[in-house]
């Protein structure tokens, strides 16, 4: 059997025609909801429900990472170039009978075809939104500028991009964390937007404004060293909690660990990844976990103690997803990296840069207004002196 082009672009009409078919669900629930409701309300649901469902394929995209199916399909955009698995049904029975527990059988490639086939639904649903964001903004009815929407557009295209590397160069780990993050920012894109449909402003100080923004990029950071620990299989390196296979600082290799342009499983040297790396990769991510817990704990605190009732919220919020980040990584070791533990982790994650986002967005809202209240007062004064 002569293995499949790596791009195929004959099933592409039909894989688009279908995510406009996934899409139409939701538009007809937004339309039916909101037909009587203000352009810019439809366009803050519209919003809200790509938010949505795009964490729901930041969810779905970590079930079919973890359950080996990233390669269930080893061409893109289609499966050994039919827009369906059942299409390729000689093809994948043949892979599966000369490799039972391989990359490619028929469960594995359903469940690779319907994360690109929630993807191509979410990308319509933002094209969408990119164009209605234009139509309202030339009828100078749009609540903010187009470009938002514009943006996304062009993000999601990119995370497009990035799927299609991640199939075709054979899950590169480096590529695979990149399409993480890339489905994250898509998160925070459409909450920023979803923000600037309403006025909910949050005053915090400058310090707390600043730590909002920190916490923001260490967890970032942390995030992508999370996906470094996924992607390279690193995430049994410690069984053990808190320690790491019974020492305090196992061997471990930070080298080999962290060479970023190396292929799946090996080193820079092109040999097999050694152990000692994979432990490196872990123990890096828990000292991330202790910084990104203790900036969180600080930030909390100083919410709490501003004693503003609206700042407290946001702390119980911080704090909660914190547990729960808590809770699914440590499940992850202890219990010997469960699915569900898995699954949970990431949902932790794109939580965490929601919560953050949209937090950053309404304290950016209270900032604005104090610049256009001083100008208030500006222009009134000198009307009651000539009073």
């Amino acid at each position: 059997m002569n293995a499949p082009a790596l791009y195929d672009l004959t099933p592409l009409a039909r894989m688009a025609l279908l995510g406009a078919a996934l899409a139409l669900g939701p538009l007809a629930w937004v339309w039916l909801r909101h037909r009587r409701a203000e352009p810019a309300a439809r366009l803050r649901a519209l919003t809200l429900l790509t938010l949505f469902l795009t964490f729901d394929l930041v969810l779905f995209g970590a079930f079919t990472r973890l359950t080996d199916s990233g390669l269930g399909c080893p061409d893109w955009p289609g499966c050994y170039g039919n827009a369906s698995p059942l299409g390729a049904h000689a093809d994948i029975h043949a892979a599966q009978s000369a490799l039972p527990s391989g990359p490619v059988t028929h469960g594995k490639a359903w469940v690779e075809m319907t994360h690109r086939y929630l993807a191509t639904g979410v990308g319509v649903l933002i094209t969408v939104l990119a164009i209605v964001s234009w139509l309202e903004s030339r009828k100078r009815r749009a609540a903010i500028s187009p470009w938002w929407a514009t943006a996304t557009l062009v993000w999601v295209c990119l995370q497009g991009a990035f799927g299609a590397l991640t199939v075709t160069m054979k899950l590169y780990p480096a590529i695979v964390t990149a399409h993480l993050l890339g489905g994250l920012a898509l998160l925070a894109l459409l909450a920023a937007q979803s923000q600037a449909y309403v006025r909910a402003p949050l005053a915090l100080s400058r310090g707390l404004h600043a730590g909002a923004w920190a916490v923001l990029a260490l967890s970032v950071v942390q995030i992508a060293l999370g996906g470094w620990v996924s992607t390279n299989y690193a995430v049994l390196a410690c069984s053990d909690f808190p320690r790491c296979q019974g020492a305090w600082w196992p061997p471990m290799d930070f080298d080999n660990g962290f060479t970023l342009l190396r292929a799946l499983g090996t080193d820079k040297g092109g040999e097999m990844l050694a152990f000692a790396a994979l432990t490196a990769i872990h123990f890096t991510h828990r000292i991330g976990a202790l910084l990104v817990f203790g900036a969180i704990g600080l930030l909390v605190w100083r919410l709490l103690a501003s004693g503003a009732p609206s700042q407290r919220h946001w702390a119980l919020a911080l704090a909660a997803v914190a547990a729960w980040q808590f809770a699914s990584g440590l499940s992850n070791v202890v219990l010997g990296w469960p699915l569900a533990a898995a699954i949970a982790h990431t949902g932790g994650a794109a939580a965490l840069v929601t919560v953050l986002t949209v937090m950053l967005a309404r304290a950016h809202q209270a900032r604005q207004r104090k610049p256009a209240a001083a100008s208030a007062r500006g222009a009134a004064a000198p009307l009651s002196s000539a009073s």
